[in-house]
């Protein structure tokens, strides 16, 4: 299992919608949902080409503590199961 913790994403947010933009971010704006969903469809793409199937989940809640444990409550953001096409 991989857990990957996007830790800039206000960062790359306010890179993509610029200075005006970055008013929105937390308001109008989620920027780690939206750069989770744009994470998820490039390895989408990615497991498919290598021949991965995988179920991917975006979830709100957790949090690395430490490098010891993590704490939970879970809510899922989005979910994706990449499967293989038979061509």
């Amino acid at each position: 299992m991989l857990i990957i913790e996007v830790t800039n994403a206000r960062e790359v947010m306010r890179e993509r919608i610029g200075r005006i933009g970055e008013r929105l971010i937390g308001k109008v704006v989620d920027a780690e949902a939206q750069v989770e969903k744009a994470l998820i469809q490039e390895m989408e793409a990615a497991f498919q080409e290598f021949g991965i199937e995988a179920r991917i989940i975006s979830v709100q809640g957790p949090q690395l503590v430490e490098r010891q444990y993590l704490g939970i409550p879970l809510q899922v953001r989005e979910e994706r199961e990449v499967h293989l096409s038979d061509e």
